[in-house]
């Protein structure tokens, strides 16, 4: 288990991201220092062509190492667990194309297997907690449950139900995918992003039977929320909608803008808070947005979201925070 005492250079954390991390994982890193213990990265894209895992069993005890060049850490070393990305191994062009598929699903697997040793560590977050939680149609459920306000969505492969709901809302209507279409490094040439749908779009609506999506009211917005919840803690960025919103739905699409710190009611917090709560998080960022009335919309939680320019540009101790929760310091859940 963690030690609850006095944190050590012996005490290592384990943070798992890719090759192409920087910022957050860097500064998370620097903060782990700080406390006093000591972080190893784990790039996993790098496994298993320059990183090095191997399992030890025999009948008096069980354990894996890890090798990164020359550095290495055994499972029993490890006292936290930062579960920032998993990426997809990048194979050398030199393996011969039909044996790809099986060397990445074998690597994979022993990650897997890798995870599942890691069981007495403290986890930010636990991984099949984070699976669960991205699940974002669980995630409207929950929403509404807990009282926040939510859209009205669609989620279909029936072309029919689209021009319904298309009409019902007066052509105001966005589109975005239940799931992300690419987890490696190379992501994807079909990358998208909330998209609003328009009149023209419905000739192609027959694409559906081949790939569900889902569909949401259009809701007027003043600004966009980017909410960081870090332990019970909250670290909030507003973007300005009025700047981006006659060209894109999505803040992601566009460098315009610059984020201002921005606080939540208490009312919002607390269910936002009980929402992490049900699903046993201690980190998670969640998308809002706030309509020119002043109300809160529930549109999406990432689990393992993206956090680095809340704390570049508004100054906000997040990569603290997430070390202080992963070396057991002031636990919330």
């Amino acid at each position: 288990m963690i030690n609850k005492g006095k944190i050590g250079k012996d005490d290592f954390v384990l943070l798992v991201t890719h090759s192409g991390d920087f910022f957050t994982v860097d500064r998370v890193s620097e903060a782990i220092i700080q406390l006093g213990a000591t972080p190893f990265r784990l790039d996993t894209d790098k496994f298993p062509i320059t990183v090095s895992l191997n399992a030890h069993f025999d009948n008096r005890a069980s354990y894996y190492s890890l090798s990164d060049g020359d550095r290495s850490i055994s499972t029993n070393q490890v006292k936290a667990v930062w579960m920032r990305r998993i990426w997809e191994p990048q194979m050398s062009p030199d393996l011969s194309p039909q044996y790809e598929s099986a060397c990445i699903t074998q690597s994979f697997t022993f990650l897997n297997n890798f995870w599942d040793s890691l069981k007495h560590p403290r986890w930010v977050d636990n991984l099949a907690r984070i699976t669960t939680a991205e699940n974002k149609l669980l995630q409207l459920r929950l929403a509404s449950e807990l009282g926040l306000t939510i859209p009205k969505t669609l989620v279909t492969n029936n072309p029919e139900e689209v021009k319904q709901f298309f009409n019902q809302g007066a052509g105001k209507i966005v589109t975005k995918l239940l799931t992300p279409l690419s987890f490696g490094m190379k992501g994807s040439s079909l990358s998208f992003y909330t998209t609003e749908v328009k009149e023209e779009d419905l000739a192609d609506a027959e694409t559906l039977r081949y790939c569900p999506m889902i569909f949401q009211q259009q809701i007027p917005k003043s600004r966009e929320l980017r909410v960081v919840f870090v332990n019970g803690k909250f670290f909030v960025g507003a973007l300005d909608a009025s700047l981006y919103s006659d060209y894109s739905q999505d803040w992601r699409c566009t460098s315009t803008g610059e984020w201002l710190p921005e606080t939540l009611p208490d009312e919002v917090a607390n269910r936002l808070h009980q929402f992490m709560f049900k699903l046993g998080l201690f980190f998670g960022v969640f998308d809002l947005i706030q309509t020119p009335l002043g109300g809160y919309v529930f549109l999406e939680l990432n689990p393992t979201g993206e956090w680095g320019m809340l704390e570049k540009d508004l100054g906000y101790p997040i990569s603290m925070t997430i070390a202080n929760t992963l070396l057991n310091k002031n636990l919330e859940i």
